[in-house]
């Protein structure tokens, strides 16, 4: 596999790559895990005159949890660490399964799940249960720092809003509420480490008659971008949850998608799809949250 011909950079500070951002603007690609960006040179499908990469700034790799203000996870924190991470698996276990349906174990020792949002993929398995879950994306410029709400963070495939200068630095995860469900599912057309054909995160919030006080449902690979059912969350807010409601968000949701046919799958599928794999993750959801 040859890559076309770039000047490798390995700046060792935050304010340090932010400026090599700004110098070069335009011929700059950051790498993290690499895991993207390597097959993309390969394929010519980006040729930058500089490649940078981020893994000697010191501090990108934690994931740490507090309480009031819940996760944080690094720039530069692995796939696979996340899907172990005793504070992920503990206080958001569904980005744990996320992160294990990404790809297989080698890909996941080297990839990054920031990499992964990053990148922009509409499929991307990390994507829905983040953005069920109310996300934000810090950004650095080396000198302030933004949070970026996840529903704001991205333009289209493979395009964020991240400034030219910016760096993603983190994802934060704000703490569930109480009585709180989510679920991750997913469809690939040839196997559980295959790209998604279809993937669904839902967040499920029940008051204290167990009827439905908000839900976020975000859907995969059905769009230019993370779409959310909109239909199926206005349906649910303020009603008993029942498999008859819960069939009824899948029929919405499924109106709400955009899909297109390609090698993965058809429009019609992926359509078909989106309602079983929602109504699937909302009673899973549920489920949680009754408990």
């Amino acid at each position: 596999m040859s890559l076309p011909q770039f000047t490798f950079l390995a700046p060792t500070s935050l304010s340090e790559a932010c400026a090599l951002l700004e110098k070069h603007q335009g011929t700059i690609k950051i790498k993290a895990g690499g895991t993207d960006m390597i097959v993309r040179l390969s394929h010519r499908a980006v040729k930058p005159d500089y490649l940078m990469s981020i893994k000697k700034i010191p501090g990108l790799d934690t994931i740490s949890y507090a309480p009031d203000t819940g996760l944080t996870i690094g720039a530069l924190a692995l796939l696979r660490a996340v899907e172990t991470s005793p504070l992920i698996l503990e206080n958001a276990p569904m980005l744990a399964r996320a992160a294990h349906a990404t790809a297989t174990v080698q890909i996941r020792n080297m990839g990054t799940v920031l990499g992964n949002v990053c990148n922009a993929s509409p499929s991307a398995d990390n994507i829905p249960t983040l953005v069920a879950m109310h996300a934000a994306i810090v950004a650095s410029n080396g000198t302030t720092e933004r949070e970026i709400p996840i529903d704001e963070f991205f333009l289209g495939p493979g395009r964020t809003s991240l400034q030219a200068n910016e760096i993603a630095i983190a994802i934060k995860v704000p703490p569930l509420a109480p009585k709180s469900g989510v679920s991750y599912q997913k469809i690939s057309p040839r196997s559980k480490v295959d790209i998604a054909a279809v993937n669904i995160g839902a967040l499920l919030t029940l008051d204290e008659n167990e009827q439905c006080q908000a839900v976020r449902i975000s859907m995969g690979a059905v769009g230019p971008t993370p779409l959310r059912a909109k239909q199926a969350e206005t349906y649910l807010t303020d009603r008993k949850i029942s498999d008859e409601t819960l069939a009824a968000a899948g029929r919405l949701a499924a109106e709400d998608a955009s899909p297109i046919s390609d090698v993965r799958a058809s429009r019609e599928y992926r359509k078909l799809m989106v309602e079983v794999l929602t109504t699937r993750a909302l009673k899973e959801a549920y489920g949680f949250a009754k408990n």
